[in-house]
């Protein structure tokens, strides 16, 4: 078990976390026609929109509330009225996610009362669902927020199942933050190969993905329907990724009766061995013989790459869930986990990271802890690449953002093949690092001097 260590600087200098309200904006763009609306300032709001604009390389349809100094002092119900309605008349959305920053709920505004009045004196805003999800930046992080945001949308949306069961069966699938388009579109796939329909929330799959629709759309392009979050009370089972997706899943089951599974991670050979277990036991139906057949390469895989992981000191910092999904990949192929930094605390599966401690911290003191510790790979998001040069390292990208490389979004690292891959990216890495001989490398052979660029044998 490791142990939780707590920094005790007074400040970030090299921030590794990203805020609960990009998280939950994120979560909001997986709606369809959606507009995430951030109540604070236009600074908590263009931050934010820069990172998500920068890592998916996509028009993000973020909008602000525009609180300036008077209405902070006073109160920002106003503007929030005001956002709602620009919002309606001109984008015409069919759903608005709300989330608070740490402007408005530091002041400690009642944004769930406001909101009530609002909705009820304006008609105006009957035609749209409005979610609110109280995202703070000081509490927690990226996963949080997301995590905030799916469990509102539930709370707010999904109507208890009445009449007849569905026309066909189908399971709810809760995908984590951590999760890319990709790794969303191969889970559904997956499901589906078992005659199992799949609504999905939050799904960025069809609005983060790169797909250039045929004209211009003011909000999300793709996404969950309304009427099918409505539906999930209906649905057979619930399948959640990520401990911080364990609340959403909490809410459909004591709400609504659906049971559900929750995995802490989908990258590795023994989760989705339990997923396609549990697709088995839902279905009725055996593993089609394509995924057997993906298993079998994953394994041969792990076979061709555990030279390249066994014995290697590798440091990661992330987000809690990712952070532990990837170091059981890692501890699982033989590497060692020599220094593994978190980005907040709220995890009860930082204890179960393989390694001596887990450092609660930012990336100043990922860079110290892996130099003391003599690590030879460093896995973080871009912003960990300054720490690679200085330390003369290789660098492999994960988690958010990743703006330096293209293709972020059509990344898979979930089920056999996702898991494959990674193994794969991983190993190709150390290769590339490994270094050559040349023959300049070798000493000369004792008895022997050089004349005109040859090597011959001295003469007594």
């Amino acid at each position: 078990m490791a142990e939780i260590m707590h920094g005790r600087k007074a400040l970030s200098s090299n921030p590794l976390k990203s805020s609960a309200p990009l998280g939950a904006s994120l979560a909001y763009l997986g709606m369809a026609g959606s507009v995430p609306l951030l109540h604070g300032s236009q600074g908590c709001t263009s931050f934010a929109l820069t990172l998500a604009v920068r890592h998916f390389k996509e028009a993000i349809p973020m909008q602000t509330t525009a609180m300036d100094e008077i209405a902070t002092i006073l109160g920002g119900p106003s503007n929030l009225e005001e956002a709602l309605l620009n919002l309606t008349k001109r984008m015409k959305p069919s759903f608005i996610g709300i989330a608070s920053t740490a402007l408005v709920e530091t002041r400690g505004e009642d944004i769930v009362g406001a909101l009530k009045l609002i909705v009820a004196a304006r008609p105006e805003l009957q035609g749209v669902k409005i979610v609110y999800a109280s995202a703070p930046d000081y509490d927690g992080a990226m996963e949080d927020g997301w995590s905030k945001a799916t469990a509102a949308i539930v709370e707010a949306l999904v109507e208890p199942a009445e009449g007849a069961a569905a026309a066909s069966p189908f399971v709810n699938l809760l995908p984590g933050v951590n999760q890319t388009p990709a790794d969303i579109e191969e889970l559904v796939e997956l499901i589906e190969s078992f005659g199992l329909g799949v609504v999905v929330l939050p799904d960025i799959s069809g609005s983060l993905d790169g797909v250039v629709p045929d004209a211009y759309t003011a909000t999300t392009f793709g996404g969950t329907t309304v009427q099918q979050v409505a539906g999930m009370s209906r649905a057979l089972h619930t399948i959640a990724i990520g401990e911080h997706m364990r609340r959403p899943a909490e809410i459909l089951r004591d709400r609504f009766g659906v049971a559900g599974t929750l995995f802490p991670t989908l990258t590795g050979l023994e989760p989705n061995d339990r997923l396609i277990s549990l697709l088995i036991a839902l279905s009725g139906r055996p593993a089609p013989a394509r995924l057997r057949r993906q298993r079998s390469q994953l394994v041969d895989a792990m076979l061709d790459g555990h030279f390249h992981f066994g014995g290697r000191r590798v440091a990661i910092a992330a987000d809690p869930d990712q952070l532990y999904g990837l170091s059981m990949v890692f501890g699982g192929m033989g590497a060692e986990i020599v220094t593994a930094v978190s980005s907040t605390s709220q995890s009860p599966l930082l204890a179960r990271v393989p390694a001596a401690q887990v450092v609660v911290g930012d990336l100043s003191d990922f860079e110290d802890l892996a130099a003391a510790a003599g690590a030879e790979l460093l896995v973080t998001n871009s912003h960990g690449r300054q720490a690679a040069e200085r330390l003369g390292l290789p660098h492999l990208r994960v988690g958010f953002p990743i703006f330096d490389r293209l293709g972020t979004a059509h990344r898979r690292l979930v089920g056999y093949r996702g898991t494959r891959d990674f193994i794969f990216d991983v190993a190709n890495i150390v290769l590339a690092n490994l270094p050559h001989h040349h023959p300049e490398d070798f000493a000369r052979i004792p008895g022997e001097e050089a004349h005109d660029g040859h090597a011959v044998a001295a003469t007594h």
